[in-house]
C-alpha cells in the first residue's frame, strides 16, 4: 500500500527527532490515512485510502445504503 492520499495525494514528509542536547536524527511524517469505501462518480463502489482532512473537508462521497 502506497503511503499517498487518493484524493489529494498528500504523502508522508520527512524531518528530523531533536532531542533536549540538540541531536537531530531522521524521521518519517506519515500522513493519518484511513481506507473508506467511496462511490466513484460513474456509480461504482471502491476502497480507496484517503487522508482524514479530506474525509472531513468532503473530499470524498460515501456510499448510501440502500436498507430492505
Amino acid at each position: 500500500m502506497a503511503k499517498q492520499c487518493a484524493v489529494c495525494g498528500k504523502k508522508p514528509m520527512v524531518g528530523f527527532n531533536v532531542s533536549h542536547a540538540n541531536n537531530k536524527t531522521k524521521r518519517r511524517f506519515k500522513p493519518n490515512l484511513q481506507r473508506v469505501k467511496t462511490q466513484l462518480s460513474d456509480g461504482r463502489i471502491k476502497r480507496i485510502d484517503v487522508c482524514t482532512r479530506c474525509l472531513r473537508s468532503g473530499g470524498v462521497t460515501k456510499p448510501v445504503i440502500s436498507g430492505t
